[in-house]
Protein backbone atom coordinates (compact mmCIF):
# COMPACT_ATOMS: atom_id res chain seq x y z
CA UNK A 1 0.00 0.00 0.00
CA UNK A 2 1.09 3.54 -0.77
CA UNK A 3 0.33 6.57 1.39
CA UNK A 4 -0.33 9.83 -0.42
CA UNK A 5 -1.36 13.41 0.32
CA UNK A 6 -3.79 14.88 -2.18
CA UNK A 7 -4.89 18.44 -2.82
CA UNK A 8 -8.47 18.30 -1.55
CA UNK A 9 -9.50 21.93 -2.10
CA UNK A 10 -8.11 25.24 -3.26
CA UNK A 11 -7.27 27.91 -0.65
CA UNK A 12 -9.59 30.89 -0.65
CA UNK A 13 -6.98 33.03 1.11
CA UNK A 14 -4.20 31.58 3.26
CA UNK A 15 -3.66 27.85 2.80
CA UNK A 16 -4.64 25.51 5.64
CA UNK A 17 -4.35 21.85 6.53
CA UNK A 18 -7.99 21.45 5.41
CA UNK A 19 -6.78 21.82 1.83
CA UNK A 20 -5.01 18.43 2.03
CA UNK A 21 -6.18 14.83 2.43
CA UNK A 22 -4.14 11.75 3.41
CA UNK A 23 -5.12 8.52 1.64
CA UNK A 24 -3.87 4.95 1.20
CA UNK A 25 -3.87 3.35 -2.24
CA UNK A 26 -2.62 0.00 -3.58
CA UNK A 27 0.59 0.02 -5.62
CA UNK A 28 0.07 -1.09 -9.23
CA UNK A 29 2.29 -3.86 -10.67
CA UNK A 30 5.32 -2.66 -12.62
CA UNK A 31 5.19 -2.62 -16.39
CA UNK A 32 8.21 -3.04 -18.66
CA UNK A 33 10.37 0.10 -18.57
CA UNK A 34 9.14 1.20 -15.15
CA UNK A 35 10.79 1.37 -11.71
CA UNK A 36 9.39 1.51 -8.20
CA UNK A 37 10.97 4.19 -6.03
CA UNK A 38 10.72 4.29 -2.24
CA UNK A 39 10.94 7.95 -1.28
CA UNK A 40 13.25 8.77 1.62
CA UNK A 41 12.90 12.56 1.46
CA UNK A 42 10.28 15.07 0.33
CA UNK A 43 11.10 18.68 -0.54
CA UNK A 44 8.74 21.48 0.48
CA UNK A 45 9.11 24.68 -1.53
CA UNK A 46 7.25 28.02 -1.73
CA UNK A 47 6.32 27.58 -5.41
CA UNK A 48 3.88 24.85 -4.36
CA UNK A 49 1.58 27.47 -2.85
CA UNK A 50 1.12 29.13 -6.22
CA UNK A 51 0.26 25.79 -7.85
CA UNK A 52 -2.52 25.23 -5.29
CA UNK A 53 -4.41 28.13 -6.87
CA UNK A 54 -6.10 27.95 -10.27
CA UNK A 55 -5.12 31.54 -11.11
CA UNK A 56 -3.19 32.06 -14.33
CA UNK A 57 0.52 31.53 -13.77
CA UNK A 58 3.69 30.32 -15.47
CA UNK A 59 2.71 26.68 -14.83
CA UNK A 60 -0.48 24.67 -14.74
CA UNK A 61 -2.38 24.52 -11.46
CA UNK A 62 -2.14 21.45 -9.23
CA UNK A 63 -5.20 19.30 -10.11
CA UNK A 64 -7.67 18.66 -7.32
CA UNK A 65 -7.81 15.12 -6.01
CA UNK A 66 -4.31 14.28 -7.18
CA UNK A 67 -1.03 13.77 -5.32
CA UNK A 68 0.57 17.09 -4.35
CA UNK A 69 3.54 17.79 -6.56
CA UNK A 70 7.00 18.03 -5.03
CA UNK A 71 10.62 17.00 -5.36
CA UNK A 72 11.65 13.66 -3.88
CA UNK A 73 14.82 11.69 -3.25
CA UNK A 74 14.82 7.97 -2.65
CA UNK A 75 15.89 4.50 -3.66
CA UNK A 76 14.88 2.15 -6.45
CA UNK A 77 13.40 -0.96 -4.82
CA UNK A 78 12.18 -2.75 -7.96
CA UNK A 79 13.09 -2.24 -11.60
CA UNK A 80 11.94 -3.36 -15.01
CA UNK A 81 14.16 -0.79 -16.72
CA UNK A 82 17.56 -1.87 -18.10
CA UNK A 83 19.44 1.19 -16.85
CA UNK A 84 18.15 1.21 -13.26
CA UNK A 85 18.70 -1.38 -10.56
CA UNK A 86 17.46 -1.89 -7.00
CA UNK A 87 19.59 0.20 -4.65
CA UNK A 88 20.11 3.09 -7.07
CA UNK A 89 19.62 6.46 -5.40
CA UNK A 90 17.43 8.77 -7.48
CA UNK A 91 15.90 12.23 -7.45
CA UNK A 92 12.68 13.24 -9.20
CA UNK A 93 9.32 14.91 -8.85
CA UNK A 94 7.59 12.02 -7.12
CA UNK A 95 5.19 14.15 -5.09
CA UNK A 96 3.83 13.84 -1.56
CA UNK A 97 3.77 10.06 -1.30
CA UNK A 98 5.86 7.17 0.02
CA UNK A 99 6.26 5.33 -3.29
CA UNK A 100 6.29 6.25 -6.96
CA UNK A 101 6.00 4.14 -10.09
CA UNK A 102 8.14 6.01 -12.61
CA UNK A 103 9.16 5.74 -16.24
CA UNK A 104 12.82 6.83 -16.35
CA UNK A 105 12.71 7.19 -20.12
CA UNK A 106 10.53 10.30 -19.73
CA UNK A 107 12.72 13.44 -19.84
CA UNK A 108 13.30 14.75 -16.32
CA UNK A 109 11.47 11.88 -14.62
CA UNK A 110 14.40 10.50 -12.60
CA UNK A 111 18.03 11.41 -12.11
CA UNK A 112 20.50 8.94 -10.59
CA UNK A 113 22.69 10.57 -7.91
CA UNK A 114 25.76 9.64 -5.87
CA UNK A 115 25.24 9.99 -2.12
CA UNK A 116 28.77 9.00 -1.09
CA UNK A 117 30.08 12.59 -0.79
CA UNK A 118 26.82 14.54 -0.98
CA UNK A 119 23.97 13.53 1.39
CA UNK A 120 20.92 12.27 -0.48
CA UNK A 121 18.62 15.02 0.82
CA UNK A 122 21.06 17.72 -0.35
CA UNK A 123 20.00 16.89 -3.91
CA UNK A 124 16.64 18.46 -3.00
CA UNK A 125 18.27 21.61 -1.67
CA UNK A 126 21.74 23.01 -2.11
CA UNK A 127 22.59 20.58 -4.95
CA UNK A 128 19.07 20.61 -6.40
CA UNK A 129 16.50 23.05 -7.65
CA UNK A 130 17.06 25.65 -4.88
CA UNK A 131 20.81 25.60 -5.45
CA UNK A 132 20.48 25.92 -9.21
CA UNK A 133 17.98 28.75 -8.68
CA UNK A 134 20.57 30.60 -6.61
CA UNK A 135 23.32 29.85 -9.14
CA UNK A 136 21.30 31.07 -12.12
CA UNK A 137 19.95 34.25 -10.53
CA UNK A 138 23.36 35.28 -9.25
CA UNK A 139 25.49 34.39 -12.26
CA UNK A 140 23.13 35.04 -15.15
CA UNK A 141 21.13 38.04 -13.88
CA UNK A 142 22.98 39.84 -11.09
CA UNK A 143 26.49 39.07 -12.39
CA UNK A 144 28.18 40.86 -9.47
CA UNK A 145 31.64 42.30 -9.93
CA UNK A 146 34.32 42.29 -7.21
CA UNK A 147 33.57 44.94 -4.60
CA UNK A 148 29.91 45.33 -5.50
CA UNK A 149 27.14 44.76 -2.94
CA UNK A 150 24.55 42.01 -3.30
CA UNK A 151 21.50 41.91 -1.01
CA UNK A 152 19.58 38.67 -0.50
CA UNK A 153 16.16 38.43 1.15
CA UNK A 154 15.17 35.24 3.00
CA UNK A 155 18.92 34.87 3.38
CA UNK A 156 18.83 31.91 5.76
CA UNK A 157 16.63 29.89 3.40
CA UNK A 158 17.52 27.15 0.95
CA UNK A 159 18.01 29.57 -1.96
CA UNK A 160 19.14 32.73 -0.22
CA UNK A 161 21.92 31.09 1.78
CA UNK A 162 23.52 29.76 -1.40
CA UNK A 163 23.23 33.11 -3.20
CA UNK A 164 25.25 34.93 -0.57
CA UNK A 165 27.99 32.33 -0.45
CA UNK A 166 28.34 32.28 -4.22
CA UNK A 167 28.42 36.09 -4.26
CA UNK A 168 31.28 36.07 -1.76
CA UNK A 169 33.19 33.62 -3.94
CA UNK A 170 32.92 36.16 -6.76
CA UNK A 171 34.42 38.89 -4.57
CA UNK A 172 31.19 40.73 -3.87
CA UNK A 173 29.92 41.99 -0.54
CA UNK A 174 26.93 39.92 0.63
CA UNK A 175 24.22 41.39 2.86
CA UNK A 176 21.28 39.28 3.97
CA UNK A 177 17.78 40.07 5.15
CA UNK A 178 16.20 37.50 7.47
CA UNK A 179 13.53 37.24 10.13
CA UNK A 180 14.90 37.09 13.68
CA UNK A 181 18.24 37.52 15.40
CA UNK A 182 19.01 33.77 15.38
CA UNK A 183 18.69 33.56 11.61
CA UNK A 184 20.76 36.72 11.16
CA UNK A 185 23.54 35.32 13.35
CA UNK A 186 23.55 32.13 11.28
CA UNK A 187 23.73 34.09 8.04
CA UNK A 188 26.79 36.03 9.20
CA UNK A 189 28.61 33.58 11.46
CA UNK A 190 27.97 30.31 9.60
CA UNK A 191 27.32 31.31 5.99
CA UNK A 192 29.88 34.11 5.92
CA UNK A 193 27.72 37.05 4.83
CA UNK A 194 29.19 40.47 5.62
CA UNK A 195 26.02 41.66 7.39
CA UNK A 196 22.39 40.73 7.92
CA UNK A 197 19.36 42.92 8.65
CA UNK A 198 16.57 41.55 10.84
CA UNK A 199 13.40 42.75 9.14
CA UNK A 200 11.32 41.84 12.20
CA UNK A 201 13.19 44.51 14.18
CA UNK A 202 11.95 47.24 11.81
CA UNK A 203 8.21 47.84 11.80
CA UNK A 204 8.01 50.28 8.89
CA UNK A 205 9.63 50.96 5.53
CA UNK A 206 11.64 53.97 6.70
CA UNK A 207 13.24 52.02 9.56
CA UNK A 208 14.04 49.01 7.38
CA UNK A 209 15.47 51.21 4.62
CA UNK A 210 17.68 53.00 7.18
CA UNK A 211 18.97 49.68 8.52
CA UNK A 212 19.81 48.55 4.99
CA UNK A 213 21.55 51.85 4.32
CA UNK A 214 23.77 51.27 7.34
CA UNK A 215 24.55 47.72 6.22
CA UNK A 216 25.20 48.84 2.62
CA UNK A 217 27.11 52.13 2.84
CA UNK A 218 28.08 51.94 -0.85
CA UNK A 219 24.51 51.23 -1.95
CA UNK A 220 23.10 48.08 -3.51
CA UNK A 221 24.22 46.81 -6.92
CA UNK A 222 22.37 43.49 -7.02
CA UNK A 223 19.30 42.20 -5.22
CA UNK A 224 18.21 38.56 -5.15
CA UNK A 225 14.56 38.95 -4.18
CA UNK A 226 12.59 36.13 -2.56
CA UNK A 227 10.01 38.10 -0.56
CA UNK A 228 8.79 41.33 -2.18
CA UNK A 229 6.60 43.92 -0.48
CA UNK A 230 8.25 46.11 2.12
CA UNK A 231 11.53 44.20 1.73
CA UNK A 232 11.83 45.04 -1.96
CA UNK A 233 10.72 48.62 -1.34
CA UNK A 234 13.52 49.10 1.19
CA UNK A 235 16.09 47.64 -1.20
CA UNK A 236 14.97 49.95 -4.01
CA UNK A 237 15.41 53.00 -1.78
CA UNK A 238 19.10 52.01 -1.47
CA UNK A 239 19.68 50.82 -5.04
CA UNK A 240 22.54 52.20 -7.10
CA UNK A 241 22.25 53.34 -10.69
CA UNK A 242 22.16 50.39 -13.10
CA UNK A 243 21.47 47.94 -10.29
CA UNK A 244 19.89 44.56 -11.04
CA UNK A 245 17.10 42.62 -9.33
CA UNK A 246 16.74 38.86 -9.81
CA UNK A 247 13.09 38.34 -8.90
CA UNK A 248 12.90 34.75 -7.71
CA UNK A 249 9.90 34.74 -5.37
CA UNK A 250 7.25 36.90 -3.73
CA UNK A 251 6.51 35.03 -0.55
CA UNK A 252 4.93 38.17 0.92
CA UNK A 253 1.99 37.54 -1.39
CA UNK A 254 1.60 33.77 -1.18
CA UNK A 255 -1.60 34.24 0.79
CA UNK A 256 -3.19 35.60 -2.37
CA UNK A 257 -2.96 39.32 -1.54
CA UNK A 258 -1.69 41.94 -3.97
CA UNK A 259 1.85 43.25 -3.47
CA UNK A 260 2.03 46.95 -4.37
CA UNK A 261 5.35 48.63 -5.08
CA UNK A 262 5.89 51.85 -3.13
CA UNK A 263 8.31 53.67 -5.46
CA UNK A 264 8.23 52.29 -9.02
CA UNK A 265 9.73 55.54 -10.32
CA UNK A 266 13.06 54.36 -8.88
CA UNK A 267 13.23 51.77 -11.66
CA UNK A 268 13.47 54.64 -14.13
CA UNK A 269 15.59 57.10 -12.17
CA UNK A 270 18.13 54.40 -11.28
CA UNK A 271 17.86 52.68 -14.70
CA UNK A 272 17.29 49.42 -12.85
CA UNK A 273 16.82 46.05 -14.48
CA UNK A 274 14.27 43.79 -12.78
CA UNK A 275 14.04 40.28 -14.20
CA UNK A 276 11.78 37.53 -13.00
CA UNK A 277 12.88 34.00 -13.74
CA UNK A 278 11.80 30.37 -13.41
CA UNK A 279 14.81 28.10 -13.19
CA UNK A 280 13.12 25.14 -14.87
CA UNK A 281 12.98 27.22 -18.05
CA UNK A 282 16.79 27.24 -18.26
CA UNK A 283 17.76 23.55 -18.56
CA UNK A 284 21.03 24.36 -20.34
CA UNK A 285 22.64 25.68 -17.13
CA UNK A 286 21.66 22.77 -14.87
CA UNK A 287 24.61 20.43 -15.59
CA UNK A 288 27.22 23.14 -14.97
CA UNK A 289 25.45 24.49 -11.90
CA UNK A 290 24.88 21.05 -10.34
CA UNK A 291 28.49 20.03 -10.93
CA UNK A 292 29.85 23.19 -9.30
CA UNK A 293 27.45 22.97 -6.36
CA UNK A 294 28.20 19.26 -5.75
CA UNK A 295 31.93 19.93 -5.77
CA UNK A 296 31.54 22.76 -3.25
CA UNK A 297 29.30 20.72 -0.94
CA UNK A 298 31.49 17.62 -1.23
CA UNK A 299 34.54 19.72 -0.35
CA UNK A 300 32.82 21.36 2.62
CA UNK A 301 33.01 24.81 1.00
CA UNK A 302 29.26 25.45 0.79
CA UNK A 303 27.31 25.56 4.05
CA UNK A 304 23.60 24.92 4.44
CA UNK A 305 20.99 24.16 7.05
CA UNK A 306 17.88 21.98 7.02
CA UNK A 307 14.56 21.89 8.86
CA UNK A 308 13.27 18.31 8.95
CA UNK A 309 9.70 17.19 9.68
CA UNK A 310 9.17 13.50 10.39
CA UNK A 311 6.63 11.45 8.45
CA UNK A 312 4.36 12.10 5.50
CA UNK A 313 1.48 13.18 7.72
CA UNK A 314 3.63 16.09 8.98
CA UNK A 315 4.03 17.56 5.47
CA UNK A 316 1.00 19.92 5.42
CA UNK A 317 1.83 21.60 8.72
CA UNK A 318 5.52 21.85 7.80
CA UNK A 319 4.57 23.38 4.45
CA UNK A 320 2.35 26.01 6.07
CA UNK A 321 5.07 26.77 8.61
CA UNK A 322 7.56 27.33 5.81
CA UNK A 323 5.23 29.88 4.19
CA UNK A 324 5.09 31.68 7.55
CA UNK A 325 8.87 31.62 8.02
CA UNK A 326 8.92 29.04 10.81
CA UNK A 327 11.53 26.89 9.05
CA UNK A 328 15.27 27.46 9.32
CA UNK A 329 17.00 26.61 6.06
CA UNK A 330 15.74 24.05 3.57
CA UNK A 331 12.41 22.49 4.60
CA UNK A 332 12.36 18.71 4.19
CA UNK A 333 10.19 15.82 5.27
CA UNK A 334 11.92 12.56 6.22
CA UNK A 335 9.79 9.67 4.99
CA UNK A 336 11.84 6.72 6.30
Amino acid sequence: MNRQILLASRPQAAASTDNFRLVETPLPPLQDGQVLVHHHWLSLDPYMRGRMSDAKSYAAAQPLGEVMLGGTAGEVVESRHPKFAPGDKVVGMGGWQLYQVADPSRPGALRRVDDRRVPLQAYLGVVGMPGVTAWYGLNRILDPQPGQTVVVSAASGAVGGVVGQLAKRRGARAVGIAGGSEKCRFVVEELGFDACVDHRAHADLASLAAALREACPQGIDGNFENVGGRILDAVMLNANAFSRVALCGLIAGYGGEDIPMANPRLILTNRMRIEGFIVSEHPAVWPQALQELAELVGGGELKYRESVAQGLEAAPDAFLGMLQGRNFGKQLVRLV
